[in-house]
């Protein structure tokens, strides 16, 4: 087990002290309602369930299996929740809301949800979407029960009306936040989103919008390599993006493989690309793929210096890609 350094236990325990009274968790009832955070979180495992078992719910909040017997007999008894044997184990029984359990559960849930529309509406959107990435990744992080990925629906589709100003605007703000990459960056990324709106040759090149539960999460580019003289054997990744929301998935990876199998089934020879070092999660996928850097350059072009870095990979695998100009 890795050393944990005292302050990071400190700020831990500071953060759940905080977050406790932010929430009203030390409340001896919760919302207002008759029953505690526990009675609650288990009344809405069954009205949020697919009709759970008790060892479903005990299971998914590790809850110990008497006290979990003990709270849901008091449910039945008030008349809040009915029980109907499995048929396939006569020893379990699907756990359901009563209308009456409905009916009272039914304004504790909405006052929970208001009460965090209140919370996140103190906030301005950037700050509401880095609270939920931060969110995000405390549960990624800590979860030991299943992978991230395996609850959450990913897929890739195609652009539709819309995204493209998407990618652009979400281009500048991420980066502006974390980078403090400004207008001109923005300017680029338009550039880039206009050409390939423009000139978009759909047997040669692609743009992949990634959805994490519907969701936009980020999106890729593979264009012909038309400053490298061989638009035809060179393809040029452009615009990778994963939302900070939906890092921790391998979204990045998945979207870079992508482009690699497009990249082979059009006949390309090389694919090749422009990043900066300060962008390690992605050039970290990058090296994953089996692209090689073969340059790099100082510029301050976007408010801060960056060093820009060539990569390449070789789709013949009969020799190392040479150094591309950037794009």
């Amino acid at each position: 087990m890795p050393a944990v350094a005292a302050s990071a236990i400190a700020a831990v325990r500071r953060f759940n002290r905080f977050y406790t009274r932010e929430v009203g968790l030390l409340r001896k009832t919760f919302l207002d309602t008759p029953w505690t955070l526990g009675e609650m979180r288990i009344l809405f495992e069954i009205a949020h369930g697919d009709a759970p078992t008790a060892s479903d719910i005990a299971a998914a909040l590790e809850l110990d299996a008497a006290y979990l017997s003990r709270l849901l007999r008091k449910f039945e008894s008030g008349g809040l929740i009915s029980r109907t044997p499995s048929k396939v184990d006569g020893r379990q029984s699907h756990l359901r809301l009563t209308a009456k359990g409905r009916a009272a559960f039914g304004p504790a849930d909405k006052r929970q949800a208001d009460e965090v529309q209140v919370m996140l509406g103190r906030l301005p959107a950037t700050n509401q979407r880095r609270l939920v990435s931060a969110m995000a990744t405390i549960s990624e992080l800590l979860d030991r029960n299943e992978s991230a990925a395996a609850r959450r629906e990913i897929r890739l589709r195609q652009p539709k009306p819309g995204d493209f100003g998407w990618i652009i605007s979400r281009h500048a703000e991420v980066y502006g936040e974390e980078y403090g990459w400004g207008p001109p960056f923005e300017g680029l990324c338009a550039g880039i989103v206009a050409d390939f709106v423009n000139d978009f040759d759909p047997e040669k090149e692609r743009c992949w919008i990634a959805e994490v539960d519907g969701e936009r999460a980020g999106t890729i580019m593979l264009v012909k390599d038309e400053e490298g003289g061989d638009p035809d054997g060179v393809a040029r990744i452009r615009l990778l993006l994963v939302e900070p929301s939906a890092r921790g998935l391998g979204l990045g990876a998945r979207l870079v493989d992508e482009c690699v199998r497009f990249a082979r089934a059009k006949g390309y020879r090389r694919v090749t690309l422009w990043t900066h070092s300060v962008l390690v999660a992605a050039r970290a996928v990058y090296a994953k793929a089996g692209f090689v850097k073969t340059g790099e350059e100082a510029h301050d072009s976007w408010g801060k210096p960056v060093t820009s870095e060539f990569w390449d990979l070789d789709l013949t695998a009969t020799g190392r890609p040479s150094t591309q100009t950037k794009g």
